[in-house]
C-alpha cells in the first residue's frame, strides 16, 4: 500500500484555480495571503474540500450582498 499526500487547491468564483502556497498553512491563512491580491475573496465562501483526482479541493465563493 502506497500511502500519498493530497495536494491542496483553491477555486475562486468557479474558473480561478489557486495554488496552495503552503501546505502547513491553515485554510483561513490561505485565504488571508490571497487577501493581498483579491480583497473580496475575505468574505467568501468556503466549500469543501472535495477530492479530485489527487487534490483537495476547496471552492470559495464571493458573498453576494448589497453595499451600505
Amino acid at each position: 500500500m502506497k500511502v500519498e499526500a493530497l495536494e491542496r487547491e483553491f477555486r475562486y468564483n468557479g474558473g480561478l484555480r489557486l495554488p496552495d502556497p503552503n501546505p502547513k498553512l491553515t485554510v483561513g491563512e490561505v485565504i488571508n495571503l490571497y487577501a493581498a491580491t483579491y480583497p473580496e475573496i475575505t468574505t467568501a465562501a468556503i466549500e469543501g474540500p472535495e477530492v479530485i483526482g489527487n487534490k483537495l479541493v476547496y471552492r470559495l465563493t464571493r458573498a453576494i450582498g448589497t453595499k451600505g
